[in-house]
């Protein structure tokens, strides 16, 4: 189990959080403004953006609390005895904080309203498909490496991961409750609405739960060691 206090955890999640909203949405109002009209474009520059931005804050913060940003991520890791029940219950409410200030950072940054809640409604069958799909793999992607001994490579292979998942899904991959509640307080290429979130953590979060079957089935016996390590910082490898 992670030894650094839970206080700090805590910050770094938050922190974490904040700074992935702003990736997200501040690289999502900057692509509107650098190519309007272009919508291939702008989500290309939103996705190299979000990938390059995640992989880096993985670095950051991973040695402190694991770098999960993520509601899915965490309560997969206590259903894997990786943290506490009580640690991922404490880790969610800092993500969606996190979040949400980073939303409006972004909105600060690009001279918006602080807070302009989003019109974009996303809520649809294919897009709810999308999000199950897009957080299977997310996780997969987290607790396939950490199972296989390949932990070190996990920032680069999320990163690599979402980028691709903003192409590959039609919802352009949240994949995260957190980040969810964050971009409806941004009217913007990235937002979406508050009709359409419940709908869309719902998804992830019946994702999650395959996903950790998945993972059960696929990599059986995996211990609380080897969980704790998801996010072990590439230089603590040896790599």
């Amino acid at each position: 189990m992670n030894q650094i206090a839970l206080w700090r955890r805590l910050i770094a999640e938050f922190l974490g959080s904040a700074f992935l909203a702003a990736i997200v949405i501040g690289s999502g109002i900057a692509a509107q403004q650098l190519s309007p009209g272009n919508i291939g474009l702008e989500l290309l520059e939103n996705a190299l953006a979000t990938g390059a931005g995640l992989f880096a804050i993985i670095l950051m913060f991973a040695s402190v609390s694991g770098a999960h940003f993520n509601p899915v991520v965490s309560l997969a890791d206590a259903a894997f005895g990786g943290i506490s029940w009580r640690d991922a219950s404490a880790y969610i409410p800092a993500q969606i904080a996190g979040c949400i200030t980073g939303a409006i950072s972004a909105n600060v940054m690009f001279s918006l309203a602080a807070v302009s809640m989003s019109t974009h409604h996303r809520a649809t069958g294919p897009h709810l498909f999308s999000e199950g799909i897009a957080t299977i793999g997310l996780l997969l992607v987290i607790f396939s490496l950490a199972k296989t001994g390949r932990s070190s490579i996990t920032p680069g292979a999320v990163a690599a991961y979402i980028t691709a998942a903003y192409f590959f899904c039609s919802s352009t991959s949240f994949a995260n409750p957190a980040i969810t509640v964050g971009r409806m307080f941004s009217n913007t290429f990235a937002g979406i609405a508050p009709s359409s979130v419940l709908s869309f953590i719902g998804a992830q979060l019946l994702a999650a739960l395959i996903a950790v079957l998945l993972i059960h089935l696929l990599f059986p016996g995996i211990t609380p060691t080897e969980a704790e390590e998801i996010f072990t910082p590439v230089y603590e490898q040896g790599a």
